[in-house]
């Protein structure tokens, strides 16, 4: 229970204790008695109700989320400074004050008359620069400036929100619209037109002794026509995003076939260089080797003979020569021991001597 009520039942009670005395009075006199007590106690409780009275209505209490705007009624003027929240006194009769609200309100505007405070549909109806018609459902949060509450007042009083708020808000909306093509507004250019409309109605609310906090745009509604080219245009856009993921997969296809086709043909060249690095080293080598025996036998030309008695079994005692065919050593020489012999040491040559030395077996079947 607050003072102003405390006073306001105190001034209650002492005119009841008028009312009370007045009627003891009347009542002594009608039966030839004094009223003397009767009246004295009316004029007490007159003269209490009055001033709890007058001083219940000069008190005023006001709230941490209102102020109160005081006005003289002598001068006609405002107070230099709204009360804040708190207990204060005032002079009755002498002046009235006003309490507005400081706290954080809402005022919204949409189609749907449940959602907007306004009865009826109340979005906000523009017109882009490309002449196509969009339904804006638009929240204002705002409040009261407490210091320029006196200029609210001045203005506006309670009537700020039909006829400050709603004509600004349509007024800034259908402008900023305007510079905006359908296109932007359905995509990425709809954050940008809302940080327009707030700055701009920012600065009119100022002006006006309100802080604006925030303003959403809630919805945008286009016409059907237009919804209607956006769906199918965006549809042709993942059509061809796809297609475009879908030749960008053909082409990493490609490039791994031929990257391994490339391999593979590497791999191919790699292995015939190898094979004929290997023929011609061969090659090299039973040139080479050819030479060192044509050098031997050159050196040594028994060397023949040797290996042909090296090759005969070691049972054979008598050999039989073909009498048609040159013979491939001197047959006067066969009488030499082998020990009186010294071979020459020459490398291995692999299956090369035997083409150049005939084995015994060749000479046996050439003498059948």
């Amino acid at each position: 229970m607050g003072i102003s009520s405390v006073t306001g039942i105190l001034g209650a009670v002492g005119f009841v204790i008028c009312v009370i005395g007045i009627a003891g009075a009347v009542l002594s006199s009608s039966q030839g008695r004094p009223g003397r007590n009767g009246w004295i106690l009316a004029g007490v409780g007159l003269v209490a109700g009055l001033v709890f009275t007058i001083v219940g209505q000069g008190i005023i209490v006001v709230q941490p989320t209102e102020v109160a705007v005081v006005f003289n009624t002598l001068s006609g003027d405002l107070s230099s400074q709204p009360l804040r929240a708190g207990t204060h006194f005032i002079v009755p009769v002498l002046q009235n004050t006003t309490i507005y609200p400081i706290e954080q309100q809402q005022f919204a505007m949409a189609g749907d008359s449940q959602a907007g405070d306004r009865a009826g549909d109340n979005a906000v109806r523009g017109r882009t620069i490309d002449g196509q018609e969009v339904l804006i459902d638009v929240s204002v949060l705002y409040g009261i400036t407490p210091e320029n509450a006196n200029l609210v007042h001045t203005r506006w009083q309670n009537r700020y929100q039909e006829d400050l708020f709603l004509p600004t808000v349509r007024g800034l909306v259908r402008d900023v619209v305007s510079g905006y093509r359908a296109q932007e507004i359905y995509g990425q250019g709809r954050g940008e037109m809302e940080s327009a409309i707030q700055e701009e109605l920012a600065v009119r609310m100022s002006e006006e002794g309100f802080t604006l906090t925030d303003l959403l745009v809630r919805d945008i509604n286009f016409s059907e026509q237009f919804t209607q080219a956006i769906e199918q245009a965006q549809i042709a856009e993942q059509e061809a995003e796809r297609a475009r993921l879908r030749v960008q997969q053909i082409q990493q296809e490609a490039e791994q076939a031929r990257a391994q086709a490339e391999g593979q043909r590497d791999a191919e060249i790699a292995r015939a260089e190898g094979e004929a690095q290997s023929i011609i080293l061969r090659a090299e080598a039973q040139a080479e080797a050819l030479r060192l025996v044509s050098q031997q036998i050159a050196a040594n030309p028994s060397l023949i003979q040797y290996q042909y008695i090296q090759n005969l079994s070691d049972n054979v005692e008598l050999v039989l020569l073909p009498s048609n065919s040159p013979f491939l050593f001197d047959l006067a020489s066969l009488g030499v021991a082998q020990q009186n012999f010294t071979a020459p040491q020459i490398p291995e040559v692999g299956d090369l001597t035997p083409s150049l030395i005939p084995t015994p077996e060749a000479s046996s079947a050439g003498g059948g």
